[in-house]
């Protein structure tokens, strides 16, 4: 039995026998890697909320090719365009329809709680499929009357009651800018950075709600397609035929479009980004110190292993070892808490902070290479150690 033991302590790693002979100082090492794990995790989490909230109305949409504004910045401010751009899109081969969708935002009040709320309202024509939405299409003939609107149950705020009688089948009643309207119907797609929940209704209504708003001042145009023709190609036709005051996207470059807002023209993204590298370098730090503490520790050990005539290499490969372990070993609770975090925001928020299988290896192969640079700095003490001035 005591050979057996021996046997398997002689083919432990040297890098794990290291680390775990002093448990506690490993098990905070563990911990601080787990922490810098989590801080890009929920970093990463969050930049993706932003994108993908703020663009899932625009996923949603029916549509093959959109006409904005080249004013437009993003769907918060999208500006307008003459409607008379629909009227002549349809002069080009392989466009089926060319539809007008008008987009605003204002205060309503919360008819369960009397609080003010930011919403998005979108205004389309109901005798079309603007969106891709099974709860839309089933319920499009309500908003045909007049002030009625459908509500999203994704929203973010206490809606609870009103929810429940709407899904009861109620009318309810709210204050939108001193106009009543009713919400006689429920769909889904969720909040956003830029507004708490969605309104739909019909381009009437739209332009009940806001009585300044010419029905030629367009913000979205929704072109489909007839079949066999491809929306990139038709695009291009369009950006010859039409004027400088429209812009023409395909739905990848809608969608795209949004993104590049959120990344490159607010603050917002910028502070993801900078999240996460600064978990990044946490982690580089927590790390260096705990394998800078290690190798202080151990270094009369090197010292005498380069006098029995082992070079750098193999020293360096052991404290590189330590390193694997660490970023292997440190990202497991750092996963398992960032999951928990990940779900607990989802539910607070209504925000899609979900974890992805491509985050997650992305995290694991940025805590690997986080661990590796400490090693490297960590090193420099192992190559300098001279055996003469150990003893």
């Amino acid at each position: 039995m005591v050979g057996f033991l021996q046997e398997i302590q002689r083919r432990t790693p040297l890098g794990w026998l290291q680390l775990t002979h002093e448990k506690g100082r490993f098990l905070v090492a563990l911990a601080g890697i787990a922490f810098a794990d989590v801080l890009m995790f929920m970093q990463l989490g969050f930049q993706s909320a932003l994108f993908d909230s703020n663009t899932r109305l625009h996923n949603s949409m029916q549509a093959d090719i959109f006409l904005i504004s080249p004013q437009a910045r993003n769907l918060a401010n999208m500006s307008t365009f003459t409607r008379r751009r629909l009227f002549q899109a349809m002069d080009i081969p392989g466009v089926k329809s060319a539809e007008p969708m008008y987009v605003n935002f204002l205060d309503w009040k919360n008819p369960q709680t009397g609080n003010k709320a930011t919403v998005l309202v979108a205004g389309f024509n109901p005798s079309t499929l603007a969106f891709d939405l099974p709860e839309v299409v089933s319920q499009i003939h309500k908003v045909k009357l007049p002030d009625v609107v459908l509500f999203d149950r994704a929203g973010r705020g206490d809606y609870a009651q009103m929810i429940a009688n709407v899904d009861q089948g109620k009318s309810v009643s709210a204050e939108i800018d001193r106009r009543t309207v009713k919400v006689n119907g429920l769909f889904k797609v969720g909040a956003s950075f830029i507004a708490d929940t969605t309104l739909m209704t019909s381009d009437q209504n739209f332009l009940r709600l806001f009585p300044r708003r010419e029905a030629g001042s367009v913000s979205i145009g929704l072109l489909q397609l007839k079949p066999g023709f491809d929306p990139v190609i038709v695009a291009g036709q369009l950006r010859s035929y039409l004027g400088n005051d429209v812009r023409v996207l395909t739905k990848e470059e809608f969608i795209a479009f949004e993104k590049k807002y959120w990344q490159e023209n607010t603050a917002i993204g910028f502070i993801f980004s900078l999240g996460v590298g600064m978990g990044f370098m946490v982690g580089v730090i927590i790390v260096y110190q705990v394998l800078s503490t290690d190798v202080n520790a151990h270094m009369k050990e090197y010292a005498t292993f380069k006098a029995m005539g082992y070079r750098n290499s193999y020293l360096l490969s052991v404290v590189f070892e330590e390193a694997i372990i660490l970023a292997i070993l440190g990202f497991i609770p750092g996963f398992s808490v960032s999951f928990g975090l990940y779900a607990m925001t989802r539910n607070a928020t209504n925000l899609p902070v979900v974890m992805t299988l491509a985050r997650a290896i992305q995290v694991q192969v940025m805590t690997i290479i986080m661990c590796m640079i400490s090693g490297a700095i960590a090193t420099r003490k192992v190559q300098a150690a001279d055996p003469a001035d150990m003893f």
